[in-house]
């Protein structure tokens, strides 16, 4: 590569726009529009300021004070997308990409270690769940309706210290 070339690559800003969106030269680090990022996602306007607002995704501001999101923030907010749908709650993926860098396109060793750590959070979720289930299909094949047997709703008959009667539904007892 001329030295005048790579001098130039590193002086110039990143391209930004249509050029960013298509064409064989997108770069991880081309700006989008908001409307741009939106056409790609397919979240909501209000939803990216949200994320943005708990730091989840970065955004830079034109001059013209408009958002420009970095590419690399594509991926953030697909992984957003698919941590709502497993059950993720917001509060744990922005705890994982804390661990991420804003300013560059993660590393393949950075996207590794969120997925080992939440292949162990789904791991522990389906465990939790299986037991539960097992729990439920004994609580509704059993049909005792005892409070005091009932493991699923009672375990260890610890509503027992709270009187007799219903106590679940007396809230003078609390």
């Amino acid at each position: 590569m001329p030295s005048h070339t790579l001098t130039s690559a590193l002086t110039s800003p990143p391209p930004t726009s249509k050029l960013a969106i298509s064409g064989n030269d997108a770069s991880p680090d081309d700006r989008l529009t908001m409307a741009e990022v939106i056409a790609r996602t397919g979240v909501a306007a209000s939803a990216l300021r949200f994320y943005e607002s708990r730091g989840l995704i970065t955004a830079e501001r034109s001059s013209g004070n408009r958002r420009l999101y970095r590419r690399h923030m594509l991926r953030r907010i697909s992984l957003i997308l698919v941590a709502k749908r497993l059950g993720i709650h917001l509060t744990e993926v922005a705890d994982v990409f804390a661990s991420l860098p804003c300013d560059r396109p993660p590393t393949q060793d950075d996207w590794q270690r969120v997925s080992r750590s939440w292949k162990r959070q789904l791991e522990n979720r389906r465990r939790y769940l299986e037991n539960l289930e097992h729990e439920l299909v004994g609580c509704i094949g059993c049909g005792c309706l005892s409070m005091k047997a009932c493991n699923l709703l009672n375990p260890g008959d610890g509503l027992r210290a709270r009187g007799p009667g219903p106590v679940r539904l007396d809230d003078s007892r609390r």
